[in-house]
């Protein structure tokens, strides 16, 4: 007698999104992404660098870019008080800091809760969109974090080859 195995494919399992705010709107990036979060701390500047590049910092011995996610996505004028977080971010073996207004939380979404992002012309390409997920009464704005760090733009991390 042969038994059923079970499909576990990727689109099955529950994903794990860290939740964070620009504005007024949450956005998620996937956790697995997210190697530590910290506090807003002085960036030194680079000379030439585009605008949404606040800098660089030595982290632990590491020199990581530090991308303040407002500019980059055009939402209003940035402000850093106690609750500004960068996330670190570890994408293609390159470590980058990303600056949003705070972080909410971890959390989980099943693939039934992740709708196709519609088109629209906004400050954010949806290109760099998985979706929008849907919990209760929030709606998150799921953000592909590989594809938008390694975009030509960017410029910061390769893009993975094909």
């Amino acid at each position: 007698m042969q038994t059923k195995t079970t499909d576990t494919s990727k689109a099955d399992k529950p994903l794990e999104f860290l939740s964070f705010t620009l504005g007024e709107e949450e956005y998620g990036i996937d956790i697995q992404k997210v190697q530590e979060l910290r506090g807003y701390d002085a960036v030194t500047r680079i000379a030439n660098a585009p605008e949404f590049i606040k800098g660089v910092v030595n982290l632990r011995g590491i020199i990581v870019p530090i991308i303040d996610m407002r500019i980059r996505f055009g939402i209003g004028t940035p402000s850093y008080d106690q609750f500004t977080v960068v996330i670190v971010l570890n994408i293609g073996g390159r470590v980058v800091g990303m600056v949003v207004d705070s972080v909410s939380d971890v959390i989980t979404l099943a693939a039934e809760q992740i709708k196709p992002a519609p088109a629209m012309g906004s400050a954010l390409d949806t290109d760099y969109l998985i979706g929008l997920g849907t919990l209760e009464e929030r709606m998150l704005i799921l953000v592909d974090i590989d594809r938008l760090m390694s975009s030509e733009e960017m410029g910061l991390v390769e893009a993975a080859a094909a």
